[in-house]
């Protein structure tokens, strides 16, 4: 008797904690067509390999590599592979309450225009999409967010009089860096930053990148390898040391570790003496 051929088909899906991301949905479909459906989320869609076609508000639409789709909340669409051998996406259902990251103003353009091509935006998406597979990186995935965001609104918005950009503030730059500097062990979450600095989410990654040359979330991960170093030299165990200084966990603190000082702390530890 033959074995049962395997499904082709493979999907991973979690909802992570980082505000305005309701679920990350990554996927291998060879197989699966999706019927004419809804979310009550926006649906921002990249495609790694091959390509999907579907209809959105009764007109044909399709992603070919290095496009960026984004579907609005509450319009109807299907989808189904565009190439042989199906394909593989990676999907960011993001908030349409007030709270999230895209207000319900650009539900028109969206659905007239869902299918960008623009390689800084997917640039961006990707990167945030790796910064949301890993636990402990919340504050690098919700800047990323942040500027992907802004970048969809600028996209969006020429029909309702062009974006509404602010100028890096150096003033707010400083007090984001005293605030990260308070909480260096606890971390700060971006959306409570921007709320106690009275400033949008994306503004502060802008301002403080502009000001010091390295964003919020780096910043914060170099003063925590900073405080390792320091424990590791005086004979700490690296596991001990990963969550006293604030980090997920040792892989965590080891990834941040390795790309400040060039080498993990195991090694770092033993260079010292002390491992």
């Amino acid at each position: 008797m033959a074995g049962r051929e395997p499904d082709p088909d493979r999907i991973t899906a979690w909802r992570p904690e980082v505000k305005g991301v309701t679920e990350v949905f990554h996927a291998h479909f060879t197989r699966h067509s999706y019927p004419m459906h809804v979310h009550d989320t926006w649906t921002l869609l990249i495609v790694d390999e091959g390509a999907v076609r579907y209809d959105l508000d009764r007109h044909e639409h399709g992603t070919p590599l290095g496009t960026v789709s984004l579907l609005p909340p509450g319009v109807p669409h299907n989808g189904s592979a565009a190439t042989p051998d199906g394909f593989r996406k990676r999907v960011l259902y993001l908030d349409a309450s007030d709270d999230g990251p895209l207000d319900t103003s650009l539900v028109g353009a969206a659905a007239d225009s869902p299918d960008l091509v623009d390689p800084l935006l997917r640039h961006r998406i990707g990167q945030l999409h790796t910064a949301l597979v890993r636990p402990g990186d919340e504050l690098e995935a919700a800047a990323r967010l942040a500027l992907v965001g802004e970048r969809l609104r600028e996209r969006l918005r020429p029909a309702f009089g062009g974006p509404v950009r602010v100028a890096p503030d150096r003033r707010v730059a400083d007090r984001l860096r005293q605030l990260l500097d308070a909480r260096v062990v606890d971390g700060v979450v971006l959306e409570e930053a921007a709320g106690v600095l009275g400033a949008h989410p994306a503004h502060l990654v802008r301002s403080f990148s502009a000001a010091y040359g390295i964003a919020p979330h780096q910043y914060l991960m170099a003063r925590r390898v900073d405080r390792a170093r320091r424990l590791l030299l005086a004979g700490r165990p690296a596991g001990e040391v990963a969550a006293d200084v604030g980090f997920y966990d040792q892989s965590h603190l080891t990834r941040h570790f390795k790309r400040v000082v060039g080498i993990p702390p195991a090694r770092y530890a033993r260079a010292s003496g002390r491992g």
